[in-house]
């Protein structure tokens, strides 16, 4: 089971940014914040390619998965990660289906599976 779902993009990066973030609200899921990784890591004098955090969330699986157990909030709220690499622009994000992993006790039923299919349409309707 993969952590991830990556895919490239033949879009440049502020209108992959600007797609993401639109197919998001269009799935159903809040943009929280979008935190801009290479803007910050500039302010402290270290140079990368364009990079961008889009985090978002859907407040009733938010609720349901904290309530079977808090810690899982260590991996809210879900991340789509758009950058460049070598030319290429590139989404990311991790797949919730990898919670039960972490979280065995966590009796999240067909939840994780549920938002990760949610999440995979997010980034392949960015494409």
């Amino acid at each position: 089971m993969e952590f991830d779902y990556t895919v490239t993009t033949k879009k440049d990066f502020d209108a992959a940014v600007r797609a993401v973030q639109e197919e998001i609200a269009k799935a159903g899921f809040r943009v929280l914040y979008v935190h801009d990784v290479h803007a910050t890591l500039a302010e402290k004098g270290f140079d990368i390619e364009p990079m961008k955090i889009v985090e978002f969330c859907d407040a009733k699986s938010a609720h349901t998965v904290l309530t079977a157990d808090p810690k899982i909030g260590l991996c809210l709220p879900c991340k789509i990660l758009v950058y460049v690499k070598d030319g290429t622009t590139v989404l990311s994000g991790m797949r919730p289906i990898v919670l039960p992993q972490f979280f065995p006790e966590a009796q999240l039923g067909a939840l994780p599976e549920e938002v990760d299919a949610r999440v995979k349409a997010v980034i392949d309707s960015s494409r």
